[in-house]
């Protein structure tokens, strides 16, 4: 696939990230990248797909728009399908899944779709198609045009073979590197959550800081795809050096399980060394030595976690202790409702776009520095 001609590769993320997505791949070098609903696209080949796959911290997955064609009968869809060079991406001994979406087309029976799809790629190489398959195939009808793509990722890319062990409402890594990222965190400050749980925006602070590569431990899709170079894949993949850091990641919570976790996770991630994890309620927190820096924290809300009600003491306890021991660090808080950012008292500024996650809409609040 080396030296492959441009197409279009398109990141995916929950509505409401894409402007930070964007940044990131802009700052990684994909030029002209842009966001658009649900995720970015830019133009590149196939080693920047192996690049962003591997590199990117906030993307979900990538997928690699290999047909773009216009189709309002399913008789001009068929034909197109069957003259598409499918040997040029797909093997014939590695099983696929084929996926339909369907909006505002002529052609919008997506079981028909994923038919005529199936059978074009058994047809013209015998690739096996299956609905348990890692590989998949996405057609996405839309307004008459079709966009057939193959999702290089596999398992979303939140999956980075570290976090073995979680709480009862994870924050995905990917979200967390963007919100992160939102708060302007760059890696040369400490990072404080004290509702850590798993320990997600430590460990993703502490990789950050240390230039990990966050896909650096897992497997994707694109190394079954026909012509993958992996000796070209292994010179993409082999680690920059990066010096050690002075800086420490703190995470702290009630739950003395969810320490354990968090400590676990951070070795099998390799962060040990940067990463500090106590077991205390949030009224016995302490400011840690050193600079100021960012508190970050994804707490309970009423519609993730049982009932509310009980939670608006728990927010005002936690902005009392931020209020009283934490001058100069500044907050970004993650939560659905308006109303228990109030009961924090903490001086928060106007809040993010909506984000979607797991079927509820959370937004991102941020403080200056804390006086």
């Amino acid at each position: 696939m080396k030296g492959a001609p441009k197409f279009e590769i398109f990141l995916t993320t929950p509505p409401g990230l894409e402007l930070a997505l964007k940044a990131e791949a802009l700052e990684a070098g994909f030029k002209k990248a842009k966001a658009t609903r649900g995720g970015v696209v830019f133009r590149g080949n196939w080693q920047d797909v192996w690049r962003a796959n591997l590199t990117l911290r906030g993307a979900s997955r990538v997928l690699a728009r290999i047909g773009q064609f216009r189709s309002t009968q399913l008789a001009h869809f068929e034909n197109t399908l069957g003259a598409f060079d499918w040997a040029k991406f797909l093997r014939p001994d590695v099983p696929v899944r084929i996926e339909a979406a369907c909006s505002s087309s002529k052609i919008y029976h997506e079981g028909a779709v994923v038919q005529r799809v199936s059978e074009a790629i058994a047809r013209v190489i015998g690739a096996p198609v299956a609905p348990d398959a890692t590989l998949r195939v996405l057609v996405r009808f839309e307004r008459d045009d079709c966009t057939i793509s193959i999702d290089t990722s596999g398992e979303a890319l939140h999956k980075r073979g570290f976090k073995e062990a979680v709480g009862k409402a994870p924050m995905r890594e990917t979200m967390a590197a963007l919100f992160l990222r939102q708060c302007g965190f760059t890696g040369d400050e400490p990072v404080l959550d004290p509702m850590c749980g798993s320990g997600t925006f430590p460990i993703e602070a502490a990789e950050m800081a240390l230039g990990l590569m966050p896909g650096r431990a897992r497997r994707f899709a694109f190394e079954d795809l026909a012509g993958f170079d992996g000796e070209a894949w292994q010179e993409v993949r082999t680690p920059e050096v990066h010096p050690k850091i002075p800086s420490v990641f703190y995470g702290s919570d009630r739950d003395a399980g969810a320490i354990q976790n968090a400590r676990a996770n951070a070795e099998r991630a390799g962060v040990t060394t940067h990463t500090q994890f106590t077991h205390h309620a949030i009224s016995d927190l302490q400011r840690p030595d050193g600079p100021p820096g960012l508190i970050i924290l994804n707490p309970p809300y009423g519609g993730r976690i049982g009932d509310k009600r009980g939670l608006f003491g728990l927010y005002a306890a936690l902005g009392q202790t931020l209020n009283t021991k934490f001058q100069g660090w500044r907050v970004g808080l993650i939560t659905t409702d308006a109303n228990l950012i109030k009961a924090t008292a903490l001086p928060f500024e106007e809040p993010g776009p909506v984000v979607a996650h797991g079927g509820l809409k959370i937004r991102l609040w941020q403080t200056g520095q804390l006086s």
